[in-house]
């Protein structure tokens, strides 16, 4: 069965609510340079209080070299980390040792074949791997949120190769998100606008969400 993460979480009815409709996991922003759904990492920490096991709890940290991340970890205490920017200082095993109950899933941001490399070696240093639209080369970065598609091609290719679960995203709906399964066959999707109306959750898109996933 494929894995559903709801993202953007803005606060405990909006995580209930995506739990009650089955969601495997839930996204909780934290500070970011651009995109959705950011919210304070003391808000983060409330709603992940109240999310019962299995449901995961991913906190999205820009944060760059391995004493920040778990730093930023301690703050809010979830489950997951989602890294959505490249480890630039330190190392995987430094944030394990740091950390060693928290799993660890780095967002590749799909913009060529260049990232099938990187994706495959990253792949052998973390839990799980996500792919993501954004663009950390533009001066200000975009680092999700987007609510764009990028080449499945490319993301099939990663998928194929990786040596753990990989996660869909970028620009997924109602609409597109069984070609995007049938094109990729990733592990789970993960979607934030197109569950949304005026930026929060609409149940009636998270039914169709839903339905479509699981055919």
């Amino acid at each position: 069965m494929i894995r559903i993460k709801i993202c953007c979480i803005s606060s405990i009815t909006e995580a209930r609510t995506a739990i009650a409709f089955g969601a495997d996991a839930i996204g909780l922003v934290g500070r970011m340079p651009s995109g959705q759904g950011v919210i304070t990492d003391e808000l983060i920490c409330s709603i992940a209080k109240t999310v019962p096991p299995p449901v995961a709890t991913f906190l999205l940290t820009s944060e760059t070299s391995s004493g920040a991340i778990a730093a930023h970890h301690r703050k809010v205490n979830t489950s997951t980390i989602q890294m959505v920017d490249e480890l630039k200082q330190g190392s995987f095993p430094e944030i394990r040792e740091k950390l060693p109950n928290v799993k660890l899933v780095q967002v590749i941001h799909v913009l060529d074949e260049r990232s099938i490399a990187e994706a495959i070696e990253i792949s052998e240093k973390v839990d799980a791997l996500l792919l993501d639209s954004g663009n950390p080369y533009l001066a200000v970065k975009e680092l999700g949120g987007t609510g764009r598609t990028h080449d499945w091609a490319i993301s099939r290719k990663i998928v194929e190769q990786s040596r753990v679960p990989v996660f869909l995203a970028g620009g997924l709906n109602a609409d597109n998100v069984r070609d995007a399964i049938a094109a990729v066959q990733p592990f789970g999707v993960d979607v934030c606008s197109g569950v949304r109306t005026d930026g929060k959750l609409d149940e009636r898109k998270l039914y169709g969400f839903f339905k479509a996933v699981w055919g």
